[in-house]
C-alpha cells in the first residue's frame, strides 16, 4: 500500500460517526400562557432592567456589584478554567511530537572478552490515537458543553447579584420611609405629651393621661432606634454585595421610585428558555449525553499511530551523517477481551447520569415557570392592594384628627387618642411596606424572566 492509500485509510477511519446517542432536547409540555398574566399589554423590559426604576444610586450599586463582587470573579475564573480544559480536549485531535536525545555507553561481558560500545541517538517521535469510534469527539463535545455551562453560570450569578442588590436597596429605601414616618409620629407624640402635661397641671387631665402619653412617646422612640439599626444592617449588606464595605447611602424616598410595567399579556411560557439557569442545566445534559459515547467507545478497540525519525551513531561527530538516519512507523491496537463487566458498568453509570441531568433540566423548567407565575401574582396583588392601603392611611389620619378634637373638647378619654395614633402609624407603615413588596415583586418577575424581555428575544 503506497503512502497516499495509507493517508486515505487513516482519514476514513478518523471520519467515522462517533458512537453514542446524539443530543436531542427533551420534550416538555408547559401551559401556553400564565394564568395570572396581566389583562393589558405592558412595555418591554430591557436586559439592564434595573435602570427602569430611574434611580441613579441603584444603577451605580448594581454596576459596582457586577464589577467587584467576589462571586462574579469566581464565576469568571471558572470560565477560564473551562476554556483551558476545552483547549486540552481539542489538542487530543493532533499528534503529540517529542524530541529526545540518549547518549549511551555500555560495557558487555562474556567468558572470553570485555566489549564496550558507545551509542548516541537523537530522535523526533510522535504518537496519535485515531478517533475511529469518536471517543475524542464525544469528549470534546462534553467539555465544550461544560465550558458553555460556565458562561451561563456566570449569567446566573450576575442576574442573582443584580436582583439581590436591587432588593437590598429597596429594603433600605423602605426603612428610610419607615424612619421618616416614625420620626413624624415621635414628634407628634412629644408635642402631644407636652400638651397633656399642661392640661394635667391645669387640673383638666389626669395622671393616667400623662403616663399613657409618656408610654406612647417612649414606644415611638424605641421603634425609631430599631428601624435605624435595621437600616445599618441593610447598608452593610449593600457593602458586601458591591465589594465596598465602607459604603454609605444617603436617605432617599421609596415612594418616588416608579414600578416598571408588567410584560405583555400574551407572554408565552416558552419565553422561560431565556433563563440562564435553564440553559446551564441543558448544557449539563448535553455533556452527560456525550459522556455515554465516551463510555461506549472505551469498550471498542483503540488504534494508535506511532512513529519516530532521527539519527543513531557511535559518536557525536558522525551523528548527522546520512548513513546514521533511522526511522520507524507502526500501529498499536488494543482491545479489551475480558473486563469482568467494568466497561459495561461504566456505560450504565453514564446513562444514569444522563437521566439525572434530564430530571434536573425538567425541574429547572418547572421551577422557572412557577417563579414567573408567583412573581406575576405578587405583582398584581400588591398593585391592587395599594389603593386599599392608601384609603386606610387617609381614614386613619382623619380618625386621629377627630379623636384629638374630641379629647381636647372633653368628650372622650385619652385612650381613644392613643388608639387612633397607633392605628394611623400602623397604616402608614403598612402602606410603605406594601410599596416595598410591590417593587420586590417586580424584581422577582424580571429575574424569573431571565433578566428582561423584548419581542426579538422570544424563542
Amino acid at each position: 500500500m503506497n503512502r497516499r492509500a495509507c493517508v486515505l485509510a487513516i482519514a476514513a477511519l478518523a471520519g467515522c460517526a462517533p458512537v453514542g446517542p446524539d443530543y436531542q432536547r427533551p420534550s416538555y409540555e408547559l401551559p401556553q400562557a400564565y394564568r395570572d398574566a396581566p389583562p393589558a399589554p405592558g412595555a418591554q423590559i430591557r436586559a439592564d432592567w434595573w435602570t427602569l426604576y430611574g434611580d441613579a444610586k441603584l444603577d451605580e450599586l448594581v454596576a459596582t456589584s457586577l464589577e467587584r463582587n467576589s462571586d462574579i470573579r469566581l464565576a469568571v475564573a471558572r470560565i477560564e478554567e473551562a476554556d483551558a480544559n476545552l483547549r486540552v480536549a481539542n489538542a487530543a485531535f493532533l499528534p503529540e511530537i517529542n524530541v529526545g536525545s540518549t547518549p549511551n555507553r555500555t560495557r558487555f561481558s562474556n567468558t572470553v572478552a570485555l566489549l564496550t560500545r558507545s551509542d548516541v541517538r537523537a530522535v523526533v517521535s510522535t504518537s496519535f490515537e485515531l478517533d475511529f469510534w469518536g471517543k475524542l469527539r464525544r469528549s470534546a463535545e462534553a467539555v465544550r458543553a461544560q465550558a458553555l455551562g460556565t458562561r451561563y453560570a456566570r449569567d446566573v450569578v450576575a442576574l442573582s447579584l443584580a436582583g439581590l442588590t436591587a432588593q437590598a436597596y429597596f429594603s433600605l429605601r423602605s426603612l428610610d420611609a419607615q424612619v421618616a414616618v416614625t420620626r413624624r409620629t415621635l414628634t407628634s407624640r412629644e408635642q402631644y405629651l407636652a400638651f397633656v402635661r399642661r392640661r394635667a397641671r391645669g387640673g383638666i387631665a389626669s395622671g393616667l393621661d400623662v403616663a399613657q402619653a409618656e408610654a406612647s412617646q417612649a414606644d415611638s422612640a424605641s421603634t425609631l432606634k430599631d428601624l435605624l439599626r435595621q437600616r445599618s444592617l441593610a447598608e452593610h449588606l449593600l457593602g458586601s454585595l458591591t465589594g465596598r464595605l465602607d459604603i454609605a447611602v444617603a436617605d432617599g424616598d421609596l415612594l418616588a421610585l416608579p414600578v416598571p410595567p408588567l410584560p405583555p399579556a400574551d407572554l408565552p411560557s416558552s419565553l422561560i428558555e431565556r433563563r440562564p439557569d435553564i440553559q446551564q442545566a441543558e448544557q449539563a445534559l448535553v455533556s452527560a449525553n456525550a459522556q455515554i459515547g465516551v463510555a461506549r467507545a472505551a469498550m471498542l478497540p483503540t488504534l494508535s499511530l506511532t512513529g519516530n525519525d532521527g539519527w543513531e551513531s557511535k559518536a557525536f561527530s558522525s551523528l548527522l551523517q546520512s548513513s546514521s538516519h533511522i526511522w520507524s512507523l507502526g500501529f498499536a491496537l488494543s482491545f479489551p477481551i475480558f473486563d469482568a463487566g467494568r466497561y459495561a458498568a461504566l456505560t450504565d453509570a453514564a446513562k444514569a447520569r444522563a437521566q439525572q441531568s434530564v430530571a434536573s433540566y425538567q425541574k429547572s423548567i418547572e421551577t422557572g415557570f412557577r417563579e414567573v407565575a408567583d412573581a406575576l401574582t405578587n405583582s398584581q396583588q400588591t398593585e391592587a392592594a395599594e389603593g386599599d392601603y392608601q384609603l386606610r392611611v387617609q381614614a386613619a389620619r382623619s380618625a386621629l384628627r377627630l379623636a384629638r378634637l374630641r379629647y381636647e373638647a372633653g368628650y372622650s378619654a385619652y385612650l381613644e387618642v392613643l388608639d387612633a395614633e397607633r392605628t394611623a402609624n400602623e397604616a402608614e407603615l403598612a402602606f410603605v411596606r406594601n410599596r416595598q413588596s410591590r417593587l420586590s415583586a417586580s424584581v422577582d418577575l424580571m429575574k424569573a424572566l431571565g433578566g428582561g424581555w423584548s419581542p426579538s428575544a422570544a424563542p
